[in-house]
């Protein structure tokens, strides 16, 4: 089973949706129990840094989380869940997990894309990732893939845990982590056939994980 860590941070039930489209036995839950017995964990979110650190915190999840992550537990962080792995976020002036060293940056309107044209905040749309590194996640997807994202800030961690980057304004960070715990920016569960082949990845690089223990 792979567990979809709860804790009220919107985008729960379309990653749900998701795997049982795939076929994949998934729960929607925060129990520690749980997420411990599962064969990997999906750590999504929307919305505000600040506000999925109160809610992780006030329950003492955020401790639950890293615990995990430091047992070497699979993870996928999307979206908020993918910034707020890092130290820091600018969105509400927000400590963060401190997972994976650095911090996420807002956008700034005045830069301009490929034709000179000044970029919208948010980043919403259908853009591909460049992968610098060799990713299971990216296994069996074509490289001109396009994924879809919705955001205002983006992750910036320190360049040795950067694995893939897309180009809105600069080339930012849209894969960040290492074998085992990855974070993608965009939204696998809402991009179509190449989002589900990275999901389908994930898990199958779960029971490996597990078959391999």
């Amino acid at each position: 089973m792979l567990a979809i860590f709860d804790y009220k941070a919107g985008n729960q039930t379309s990653v749900h949706r998701a795997l049982e489209h795939l076929g994949i036995p998934n729960e929607i839950t925060n129990d520690p129990e749980k997420l411990d017995r599962a064969k990997g964990i999906i750590f999504p979110g929307v919305g505000a840094a600040g506000q999925a650190m109160e809610e992780l915190e006030s329950g003492g999840l955020d401790e639950v989380i890293k615990k995990l992550i430091w047992q070497k537990k699979p993870v996928l962080g999307i979206c908020v869940g993918c910034q707020i792995l890092l130290d820091y976020s600018e969105e509400n002036d927000t400590k963060a997990l401190e997972v994976i060293p650095g911090e996420c940056r807002l956008f700034n309107p005045s830069w301009v894309d490929y034709e000179d044209i000044q970029i919208r905040v948010p980043h919403m749309g259908w853009n591909q990732v460049e992968l610098l590194k060799e990713c299971e996640l990216f296994e069996g997807i074509d490289p001109d893939a396009d994924f879809y994202f919705v955001h205002s800030y983006y992750p910036a961690p320190k360049e040795e845990f950067v694995i893939g980057t897309t180009r809105y304004g600069i080339d930012f960070c849209s894969v960040h982590g290492r074998k085992g715990l990855w974070a993608v920016q965009f939204h696998p569960e809402k991009s179509g056939r190449p989002g589900l082949k990275m999901l389908r990845n994930f898990y199958n690089y779960c029971q490996e994980a597990d078959d391999a223990e």
